[in-house]
């Protein structure tokens, strides 16, 4: 009968993770829904909630750069043109690169998206119900996977006790019945996840994923300036039109040494 411990034991695997996964799942959907019905989303709010705190930096080094204020070379250096930064963000960049006037792209970038206005945009947007906070930012993503993982073990677990030798008490088909019955648990839950809460976005709530399906139609349709920083606060530099641009930000992934 030692087959009836493996099957207490993918029951407590399957049921402890699809738990674990059922709780972030109620904890993301918890938001404030009156807080966040109505806000307007900034471009940097937008941005936070489509990439978190380095597609901000992005937004402000493009934004910079289109109005010639900030030069963002191919090469993958910063150049200030304007010392006089128009908002938090801006003087962020501006501090970033240094007295100088000039620095990598890719130190500015990080500095930028570790900054305390960065920051303090991520705390107000979670207040409002819109942003994951930090400590559950990942919790439905890994408790998909963590259910994943747990239907896998109960599969192995099943064949175990199949292919133990010797008599088990239960027809074998039986037993496959039984082990099926956790399995079906846990692919049950994934696929209700799937429906439910799909795609599972690190940095948006809910309710902030609704905003941002939203934006394209209200800032993006338009071929301004601010539709074109809406277009790359969602989409990233994957939507700069200018290729010199979009090669000075894609050479920060690029390694450098002196």
């Amino acid at each position: 009968m030692f087959w009836v411990l493996l099957l207490l034991l993918a029951w407590a695997v399957a049921g402890a993770a699809c738990t674990r996964l059922c709780l972030a799942a109620v904890r993301a959907a918890a938001v404030d829904m009156d807080a966040a019905r109505g806000h307007d989303l900034t471009l940097y709010e937008a941005a936070f909630l489509s990439g978190g705190p380095a597609r901000v930096a992005d937004v402000t080094l493009v934004s910079m750069a289109r109005q010639r204020r900030l030069l963002l070379a191919h090469t993958g250096w910063a150049t200030v043109v304007d010392p006089r930064g128009r908002d938090e963000m801006e003087r962020s960049v501006i501090g970033a690169i240094g007295p100088e006037g000039q620095s990598r792209i890719a130190p500015v970038r990080a500095a930028t998206a570790a900054a305390d206005a960065v920051r303090g945009l991520a705390d107000r947007l979670v207040r409002a119900g819109l942003a994951v906070p930090d400590g559950a930012r990942t919790t439905v993503a890994a408790g998909v996977r963590q259910v994943r993982a747990a239907a896998l073990v109960v599969l192995a677990l099943g064949v175990t006790a199949l292919l133990m030798p010797g008599p088990t008490g239960m027809p074998r088909d039986l037993v496959a019945l039984w082990f099926a019955l956790p399995l079906a648990l846990a692919l049950s839950c994934l696929a209700i996840a799937r429906v439910e809460i799909h795609p599972y976005s690190p940095w948006a709530s809910p309710a902030g994923q609704r905003l941002l399906g939203a934006l394209p139609r209200r800032m993006t349709g338009g071929g301004d300036d601010r539709s074109y920083l809406a277009s790359v606060a969602v989409r990233g530099i994957r939507a700069i039109g200018e290729p010199e641009l979009r090669a000075a930000l894609a050479h920060r992934d690029q390694p450098w040494h002196d």
